[in-house]
């Protein structure tokens, strides 16, 4: 077992170290607490826009070109990304060459100038960016979904936010954005791999003296509010239909998210899941049907997702609503129990052979939970909840009152009326 370490610094500066045997690689990683949720409507898609400026130039780089071939030339991998919660920023290199991770990402994080010029440039990007999500059904669903379910509320607005801002933002809106949320204790410097804890703290220490503090932000709390089952309509012409069904759930906090995590595994969490088998091998409906879980840390929804052919639409939903009644209204097997808690443990397992993966592992729960637990303490968890805590959650979400169903494809508006009819249970 991997023996993280936790320090904060005195500057609130939090730094987690993870030492991993026989590791050829070491990953460096900054999460920041902050993203879409924590904008106005005014600035929708700042925390995006923001961490695209990071690899555009600092005084030591002074260009995208010199940001990006410090690690091509030793061939790392490096990247950023922004969600509603968390902006992140991670390198990972061959462990002999740490110090230039080190160096590289703290540069960046700390030194880059966001240039007038390049604001102006990045614009053209983002909005080919926003353009390519749109052209995405299986990407775009994912954000309709979330605005059925949250509106005009920041938990419901589009991370990468609407043309118009975008194209309003200027190095003043960007610098005071940077400046208010990049603060030394809303940030996690994690480094995991081939590494020595003691000796990567002091680096780590170092390379982030500069760090600046300010105030916390917080973030406006998610209001849920719903009597009946949701639909929302995008007409597009495509070649599939497109949709997302499913129900509100758990947050983050909530101790029964471990047992809403088995109910979306036997579900529809892998190919052998009711879900799958039903609509995919016995009726031949769908490619591609998976459900999901999402637990923020205000908020959380169980979702299935599938694309089919149009005429299947009526078809495809009244099968996973029937999948959805069957397991409230019968419990499930204990070898389907057992099978999804040796799946889930399984996964967590496979996927934590790499260094960038302990990493986020083990920031991603400090950073929103404020708490770690390791692995095998999360499978402690998971090994706990019984066929009964399965039944009741199903008891719980699986009511009309929190059923929400967003569709892109050929369907109008005047096909609401007959769709909702087909949401009950």
């Amino acid at each position: 077992m991997n023996l993280y370490k936790k320090t904060t610094l005195d500057n609130g500066l939090r730094v987690i170290t993870i030492p991993i045997e026989n590791a050829n690689s070491a990953t460096v990683l900054i999460l920041v607490g902050t993203g879409s949720k924590y904008e106005t409507k005014d600035i929708n898609g700042i925390s995006h826009f923001l961490e695209h400026m990071f690899f555009k130039g600092t005084q030591k780089r002074p260009s995208t070109l010199k940001i990006s071939e410090t690690l091509d030339m030793i061939g790392g991998e490096y990247n950023a990304f922004t969600s509603k919660e968390v902006t992140g920023f991670y390198a990972k290199v061959e462990k002999s060459k740490i110090d230039i991770a080190l160096d590289w990402i703290s540069d960046i994080f700390l030194s880059s100038m966001f240039d007038e010029k390049e604001v102006e440039r990045e614009k053209g990007v983002i909005i080919e960016e926003v353009n390519m999500y749109l052209d995405t059904p299986t990407a775009y669903i994912g954000d309709l979904w979330e605005n059925l379910l949250y509106g005009d509320q920041p938990a419901g607005w589009r991370v990468i936010g609407e043309k118009e801002n975008i194209l309003s933002f200027d190095r003043d809106k960007i610098v005071n954005y940077y400046k208010s949320h990049y603060s030394a204790s809303n940030v996690i410097v994690c480094v995991a791999g081939a590494i020595d804890s003691k000796k990567t703290e002091e680096k780590v220490k170092n390379y982030f003296k500069e760090i600046k503090k300010s105030q916390e932000q917080v973030k406006v709390k998610v209001k849920e509010v719903q009597s009946e089952p949701g639909v929302l309509l995008h007409y597009k012409k495509t070649d599939q239909t497109h949709f997302c069904l499913g129900v509100r759930a758990y947050d983050l906090f909530d101790k029964r998210k471990y047992a809403l995590a088995l109910l979306s595994v036997i579900l529809g969490g892998n190919m052998s899941s009711r879900l799958f088998i039903e609509v995919r091998e016995r009726n031949g409906l769908a490619y591609s049907i998976h459900t999901s879980v999402d637990n923020s840390t205000d908020s959380g929804y169980l979702v299935t997702q599938a694309g089919i052919d149009h005429k299947n639409l009526e078809k495809s939903i009244k099968l996973i609503l029937q999948e959805y009644k069957t397991i409230r209204d019968n419990k499930i097997t204990d070898k389907e129990l057992q099978k999804a808690k040796d799946y889930i443990k399984g996964t967590t397992s496979l996927s934590l052979d790499s260094s960038d993966s302990q990493a986020s592992f083990y920031s991603m729960q400090e950073l929103l939970e404020k708490d770690i637990l390791t692995p095998e303490q999360r499978f402690a968890k998971i090994d706990e909840v019984s066929i009964d805590d399965i039944k009741s959650i199903a008891e719980d979400i699986f009511v009309p009152k929190k059923l929400n169903l967003a569709v892109i494809g050929p369907v109008e508006e005047k096909d609401s009326a007959t769709i909702k009819q087909l949401l009950k249970f």
